[in-house]
């Protein structure tokens, strides 16, 4: 498959153009939609986030003074205003993709308006993937650990069976992923409306029995608790990054609800909750520093926390459940770009394409996500590696978001950098403090962040290369197409067929096997390149393209949205209207052989060489009829 980033005048969607007129009359419904999925990690952090950052304030070791809970509330607040909605409401989900959002779309916006291939920009993209995958290892763990540690507090006996059941949920909530999210996502938004609004009435009781707490909606109390910190303001200011983890699913997540319902869930129902949680909170610890050991549970008197608690559980497997789709669908963007070889995709919706399942990503996750739980046993001891995958990937869209500025949404320098700087100034400030976590866990998800880089610049590298030399050995389209005409030994036999290639230019080596060794050539047979866009959505009908060659050859280019199915079968009957039953595809398997060639290292020669290996058969990636699939096979040194 050919990767290339398309010049903009390519084909806008075919949805792209009446979302804004269908959006408006399901508003309401997509808001309460976005709420339940988008909003769901950022909107389960007020059970730890507080807690965490008392302590870092040294509320463990005695009750924290005043000035500490309402310097600390006010680090959260002004967290959720700078980055959750100033960075990502307001200024990136004006970076649309034709409908769609995240690091990878970012990364094809900006690479579009660049106008070539960057490979700065591509290194950009695929570190912000890598540690993309890191937070969606830990926010499942650290999410429902959290929740089912609240048992305690009514029951202390359950202790020993926090990390079992913890692990049990997990499984069912995996196991579950099979059957899609379409029965259960509509349960996602009234629950996390339940949610949020449970939140914002515990804190507003809170808040106005004790109005003091009032004094963290000034950003000054946060500023002066980092300035008088001292060793205290690393761990401090680490903690508090923890209430805006989950933030980058406001921009990543447009593409399922909707630039306007994204903005209305967050400004209307999600912003005003958090902030009336973190307020109560604090107002709780003020009246009763003892509380500091847990401010969320101990917010809710005792006859309703039993419900409290089910319904933290709920609210923190509907954020899981978030993360573990927005993994899905970054490993199919990423896949679809060619970063990384083709794995098996289950569509489990017939109404919604963006409903994937990949079987490979979910049981690596999984296991990661079992793993982080035996190992760190603990919500606060996750929270020690928690951070540095998330900051790591905001100062990424930053970056990349520079470049949409100036370039897309043709920014003067005089506005745009001095914005981007500061918003830098902060980003960088949160990952340096959540880099001291390294030797506390934070090691985890920048281990897993440097695999996947490692193994996405070798993905792509060795395609590049393999692609190269299998060109170097190929005869050009037309060069063979007049050697047909002067040839009388070549028989025509009935029927049509299909030969799938990397390289237009080229022929394919399954079509000349076809001519050289068995002397035939079907009455029509078509040479078809796929193409998969920088855009998220493509009508395949409609971008189709077809030349002819002569003797009964034609060259047909169809492109893919990187986010839709590449069913080339389906694509080519709408347009060209033959019958697939009496259609023959013809797919050429490489077989990749270890060289001393130069290129790559050899060790990333070995790990290229496993990738292909586990690469999901073609025939199942482009939806071709099995039974009218014939491969031939060919071998190239890398």
């Amino acid at each position: 498959m050919r990767i290339v980033i398309l010049a903009a005048h390519m084909h806008a969607p075919t949805h792209a153009a009446p979302r804004g007129h269908a959006f408006s009359s399901a508003t309401p419904a997509l808001t309460l939609g976005a709420l339940g999925v988008v909003v769901g990690d950022i909107g389960t952090s007020p059970i730890y986030a507080l807690r965490e950052g008392l302590a870092a304030a040294g509320g463990e070791t005695g009750a924290p003074a005043p000035v500490t809970v309402i310097g600390t509330v006010s680090l959260l607040l002004w967290l959720l205003i700078g980055i959750a909605t100033l960075k990502y409401v307001v200024l990136m989900l004006r970076a649309d993709n034709n409908g769609e959002g995240g690091t990878l779309s970012l990364l094809a916006l900006a690479t579009r308006a660049v106008g070539r291939r960057s490979w700065g920009l591509m290194a950009l993209g695929i570190l912000g993937a890598a540690l993309f995958f890191g937070d969606a290892m830990i926010t499942p763990a650290i999410s429902v650990l959290s929740a089912v540690e609240g048992v305690t507090l009514l029951a202390p006996g359950f202790e020993p069976w926090v990390i079992p059941a913890v692990i049990a949920i997990l499984c069912a909530l995996f196991w579950a992923q099979r059957g899609g999210t379409g029965g259960v996502s509509r349960l996602f938004g009234p629950v996390m409306l339940a949610w949020f609004l449970t939140l914002g009435s515990l804190g507003l009781v809170a808040v106005v029995r004790h109005p003091a707490i009032l004094a963290a909606l000034s950003p000054l109390p946060g500023l002066e608790l980092l300035w008088h910190g001292g060793g205290a303001v690393v761990p401090i200011l680490g903690a508090a990054f923890l209430a805006v983890t989950g933030a980058e699913a406001l921009y990543a997540d447009m593409g399922h609800f909707g630039r306007r319902p994204i903005r209305l869930a967050w400004t209307c129902i999600a912003l005003p909750c958090l902030m009336l949680s973190y307020a109560g909170q604090g107002a709780l610890v003020l009246s009763d520093p003892s509380a500091a050991r847990d401010p969320f549970f101990l917010l809710a008197p005792g006859w309703a926390l039993p419900g409290l608690i089910g319904l933290a559980t709920l609210a923190t497997v509907i954020a899981s459940q978030a993360v573990i789709t927005g993994a899905f669908s970054f490993a199919y963007q990423a896949m679809q770009l060619g970063l990384l070889p083709r794995m098996a995709v289950h569509h489990t919706s017939t109404t919604q394409r963006g409903q994937i399942y990949l079987p490979r990503i979910n049981v690596m996750l999984l296991f990661c996500v079992v793993v982080l739980v035996l190992s760190f046993g603990s919500s606060s001891g996750l929270a020690a590696a928690y951070g540095i995958a998330v900051t790591g990937e905001m100062l990424i869209t930053t970056l990349l978001a520079y470049v949409v500025m100036r370039r897309v949404w043709n920014w003067s320098r005089g506005l745009a950098l001095p914005l981007t700087a500061l918003i830098l100034a902060v980003e960088s400030a949160l990952f340096g403090v959540n880099m001291t976590k390294v030797t506390n866990g934070g090691y985890v998800p920048l281990a897993v962040a440097a695999a996947l880089c490692v193994v996405m610049a070798t993905w792509l590298r060795g395609s590049v290369i393999v692609q190269d030399r299998s060109r170097a050995r190929g005869v050009t389209m037309e060069a063979l197409v007049k050697s047909l005409s002067h040839s009388s030994r070549l028989r025509r036999v009935p029927g049509t067929a299909v030969f799938l290639t990397a390289e237009p230019v080229m022929a394919p080596p399954a079509l000349l096997h076809n001519i050289k060794h068995n002397g035939v050539l079907h009455e029509r047979s078509y040479v078809v390149t796929v193409t998969i866009s920088d855009q998220p959505h493509l009508d395949p009908e409609a971008s189709l393209v077809v030349e002819t060659l002569g003797d009964g050859i034609e060259r047909v280019h169809v492109t893919f949205g990187y986010m839709d199915p590449p069913n080339i079968a389906r694509a080519l009957r709408r347009r060209l209207r033959f019958d697939i039953h009496a259609t023959s595809f013809f797919l050429n398997r490489r077989t990749v052989l270890l060289s001393d060639r130069p290129g790559l290292a050899r060790w990333r020669k070995k790990l290229f060489i496993g990738l292909t290996r586990t690469s999901a058969a073609a025939h199942d990636h482009y939806h071709l009829p099995s039974d009218r699939v014939i491969e031939l096979g060919q071998q190239i040194s890398l």
